[in-house]
């Protein structure tokens, strides 16, 4: 018995990438290697992509906006690990730039602090160049910058020197 699969043509592969984007936003570069995994050739892959861009089922820009959106909101990341990310999945630089702008200054600064502030409950203890460092590299791996975390650091620890 042949357990091999059978590639798809452009038109089920046309179907199957349609219904994909319609679930939900994909990045370009996720459903070319969608389609080559599925067994289409280049020129093919490179047809569809074309048709799905043209009937608005791909589109950069609402996909960077909604990867920004998700990514800050749910996994509170910052803007250099988004870009980071975006940049992986082949989107281009202009867009990631516009796409990242989106994020409310205040919201972002918001979402640090909320962040920081349970790290900061799990190195309290510790001598206090310790724990400055532990915040800080905390802040940088959720791609935070280091200028912004350096002042919500201080701003966390010191709420909490007041509090006591």
């Amino acid at each position: 018995m042949n357990n091999a699969k059978q590639p798809l043509t452009p038109e089920q592969a046309m179907n199957r990438a349609a219904a994909l984007c319609a679930r939900c936003e994909q990045a370009p570069g996720d459903v070319r290697d969608k389609l080559f995994k599925w067994g289409l050739s280049s020129t093919n892959a490179t047809q569809v992509l074309r048709q799905l861009t043209e009937l608005g089922f791909i589109n950069e820009e609402r996909f960077a906006k909604a990867f920004v959106k998700d990514k800050f909101t749910f996994n509170g990341w910052g803007r250099i690990k988004i870009a980071h990310q975006l940049r992986q999945k082949g989107i281009p630089s202009e867009v990631i730039e516009k796409a990242i702008t989106s994020i409310d200054d205040e919201a972002y600064r918001q979402r640090l602090i909320e962040l920081l502030r349970a790290k900061w409950r799990t190195v309290q203890g510790r001598e206090p160049r310790a724990a400055w460092s532990a915040m800080m590299r905390f802040a940088a791996s959720r791609g935070f910058e280091s200028s912004m975390a350096g002042e919500c650091v201080k701003q966390v620890t010191r709420l909490d020197v007041e509090d006591d």
